[in-house]
């Protein structure tokens, strides 16, 4: 994290072998944008009339745009020509920063705590003309009743007026590229990582694999744990204290680590709301056997969160041979039909048979399955569908909808752009691979995906991959090894709230922890790669957002609404409680207000209600608070004095920091700059003990050639220090004595502190 470094006198000193010294603030590491309601910005649905400079994008809706209007002729009401000619520009201009994407800066408001400013930020130029031309308008702008004893102080209004922050100040910041390059748009490093955050909403979970709603209108989510448990939580996220459905005597699993066995999916009927119909797949085992079963439930007559659990009816058993590759997707598509998404039988290479179950069509393992289970009361309980791919093949079983499948983990139905519908009804799935490659695919009817032929785009059993007649289809995207090993499948973003991320689709690795987002070129049909990171900086800022999640990531979801989550845990195993329900956030713009309003439908709750209560928290960063007076401390230590009074200055040479405390808090105390005098990197225990001294545990990375800027305008000391890394503080490292340099500003290096246990980079 990057933050400026505040010392009275404007000079503090750090050291490190023959070391030029020196201090200096850092501009914000990336902008942020938000609004009063902290919140992001948003396009309005209906042009401004009166704050057109924020007609395409802020933090206004037509609304509050009108709001603001009668405001300023509240105010200019009060004047005549002569003072409409020199200060409507004015007024308008600060009433309409309310409308400005970066108002809660302006305000001075990044978090709720604070009391939010009655004039915006001025930069000193703009505020003294302001002053000289049409102070008589300030009682009008602001009650405030420190600007009231100020207001005939140019100097003391004008400081008054400033923020901590000068970057974010008005008029100034709209000639900033820092701040307005890409504004509206999704951040990205210089890698092309997309910087998104997250919202926690579950957590105590064991292996949360899967949450879906009911499409019932109570928006309602479910989330089932890998050991048998399904629990419902309300649309305040408050969680049901009686499970939804508890089939723990007969899921099989156990408590090892990466135990592939369990309560693997579930999925509501589509018309649910009417025949009360989900459906669930688990292992089970049966004498010595183990099998996945499919089943049919029904949820109880009488309590609309609880499952009857006598209504169960097995759909389908499948033997398994191995305990590894189960599959577990269950989904109904815009078709109305149940797919079913079935593992090849485990173990590695798919070694059963000639060509394997997958590329066996008359086995039911390594397949997408498609089966009709409406009307099922009497009769079978499932029926084909007639338009199955292979139901005129006598070679084939007719509930094969496609093949060729390793072991499909997460698969989605996409729900179409909301304008257009472009894309709707695609079904993606995420393969994972075997030694090298993990897929992306678009389910095809009738299509075969290559395994074990194929593994990726590569060719994994040469033989059959050689034989012309596999006709397969290739994955929309496939990655090494290197990035992970074990793909997640998620959703392309049809949600509401967040437009950018609008066809997105993200997805995840279950081993490396790595977030991914794929995008396609609607002109060339190919689909183009960024990852997902966590926002840095200020980024994620945002009350209720953090920036870090635990590494395995088992599964994705979507609520009622479309918005967008995954599930992951800290310990892979059904029985740690280290789960957690993420939601994504894009903190880069948002939709209008009350544009995504939605009202659920009422829940009949006859469970005690556990209220959530947010575990995780945003790490790197101190949120923004106001200064409040300190009492004076009884007995100060100013180790940089101490620090200049042993090894004495040059005759003639006057500390720059005489007279000042220097005791700036540990906070503010995560960026120093210096730079050495060869042009080489400072040493890592130099380093180490100068954040230790600052109150962190470990350097995390140092810069050299003035990197984060140069301090032009601060004075040059030189020392050469020796540490040996264990000291816990500069004073206690060898030094030579200050003496005069040939430094130059150029070559300033710094170093950035931290907590946690990253190593140093240099």
């Amino acid at each position: 994290m990057r933050q400026c470094v505040r010392v009275p006198g404007g000079l503090g000193v750090l050291w490190a072998l023959t070391v030029c010294v020196l201090v200096l603030c850092v501009a914000p590491a990336a902008p942020h944008p938000q609004c009063l309601d902290f919140k992001p910005p948003f396009r309005p649905l209906r042009e401004l009339q009166f704050c057109i400079m924020y007609k395409e994008f802020g933090c206004c809706d037509f609304e509050k745009d009108q709001q603001l209007r009668a405001k300023y002729y509240r105010i200019m009401d009060n004047f005549d020509y002569y003072g409409y000619a020199n200060c409507a520009g004015f007024v308008l201009e600060m009433i309409c920063q309310e409308c400005s994407p970066f108002a809660a800066h302006l305000f001075d408001a990044e978090d709720p705590t604070t009391p939010v400013r009655t004039i915006p930020g001025l930069c000193p130029d703009y505020c003294s003309q302001f002053w000289n031309k049409c102070r008589s308008t300030i009682p009008l702008l602001s009650d405030d009743p420190h600007i009231a004893e100020v207001k005939e102080d140019r100097t003391r209004l004008c400081r008054y007026l400033e923020l901590d922050d000068a970057d974010y100040c008005y008029p100034h910041l709209l000639s900033d590229q820092k701040l307005t390059l890409n504004l509206g748009r999704v951040q990205s490093d210089v890698d092309g990582c997309l910087q998104l955050c997250l919202e926690e909403v579950a957590n105590g979970l064991r292996n949360p694999l899967a949450m879906v709603h009911a499409n019932d209108g109570t928006h309602r989510f479910f989330v089932a744990e890998q050991v048998g448990l399904v629990w419902t939580y309300l649309p305040d996220r408050s969680k049901l204290e009686k499970p939804f459905l508890n089939i723990t005597k007969v899921v099989l699993t156990s408590s090892w680590e990466g135990d592939e066995r369990g309560f693997l999916g579930l999925t509501f009927h589509p018309k649910h709301k009417y025949n009360r119909k989900l459906y669930v797949y688990y292992s089970v085992e049966v004498g010595f056997d183990e099998r996945i079963r499919i089943s049919e439930f029904q949820v109880s007559a009488h309590d609309m969160n609880v499952v009857d659990h006598a209504s169960e009816r097995v759909i389908l058993e499948i033997d398994e041979p191995a305990s590894n590759h189960n599959g577990g997707q269950l989904l109904f598509a815009d078709d109305g039909y149940l797919y079913i998404f079935t593992g090849d039988g485990g173990m590695a290479g798919d070694p059963f048979g000639k060509y394997g179950n997958a590329q066996n069509k008359s086995a039911l393992l390594g397949k997408v399955l498609r089966i009709d289970v409406d009307n099922n009361s009497r009769g079978p309980l499932y029926r084909i569908p007639p338009d199955n791919p292979f139901v005129q093949d006598w070679g084939a079983r007719p509930e094969v909808y496609a093949y060729g499948v390793r072991n499909m983990w997460r698969c989605s139905v996409d729900r179409g752009d909301p304008r257009t519908k472009e894309g709707k009804g695609r079904i993606f799935c995420g393969d994972v691979g075997q030694n090298k490659f993990e897929e992306i695919d678009i389910i095809e009817k009738g299509r075969n995906f290559g395994w074990r032929a194929k593994e990726g785009f590569s060719c994994y059993d040469k033989k059959l991959c050689a034989n012309s007649s596999l006709d397969d289809v290739l994955p929309i995207y496939a990655y090494p090894h290197t990035m992970g090993k074990s793909v997640t499948g998620g959703y392309v973003y049809r949600g509401c709230e967040y437009p950018n991320m609008n066809g997105m689709y993200i997805f995840g690795d279950f081993m490396s922890g790595r977030l991914m987002s794929l995008q396609e070129d609607r002109n060339t049909g190919t689909w183009k790669y960024n990852e997902v990171c966590m926002g840095k900086g200020m980024t994620c800022a945002f009350p209720g957002l953090i920036n870090n999640y635990h590494q395995y990531i088992i599964s994705f979801a979507e609520d009622e609404a479309g918005e967008l989550y995954f599930m992951s845990t800290g310990v892979p195993s059904a029985t740690s409680p280290s789960g957690v329900v993420y939601k994504v956030v894009d903190p880069s713009r948002r939709a209008p207000p009350r544009h995504c309003h939605y009202d659920p439908l009422p829940v009949r709750v006859k469970s005690n209600l556990i209220k959530f209560v947010p575990q995780e928290t945003l790490t790197g960063l101190e949120q923004p608070r106001k200064a409040k007076p300190q009492p004076q401390p009884t007995d100060s230590s100013d180790w940089l004095q101490e620090l200049v009074d042993r090894l004495g200055l040059p005759d003639g040479a006057t500390p720059p920091f005489a007279n000042h405390n220097h005791q700036t808090p540990p906070a503010e105390r995560q960026t120093q700059k210096r730079s050495n005098r060869n042009g080489e990197c400072p040493r890592a225990p130099e380093w180490n003990v100068v954040c230790r001294q600052l109150g962190f545990t470990r350097a995390l990375k140092a810069a050299k050639n003035s990197e984060f800027g140069e301090g032009k305008d601060l004075r040059i000391l030189l020392d050469d220090v020796q540490c040996d890394g264990t000291e816990s503080s500069l004073l206690d490292c060898q030094h030579t004595g200050v003496g005069t340099n040939n430094c130059a500003h150029y070559e300033d290096a710094g170093v950035i502190c931290g907590t946690s246990g990253h190593i140093i980079e240099v």
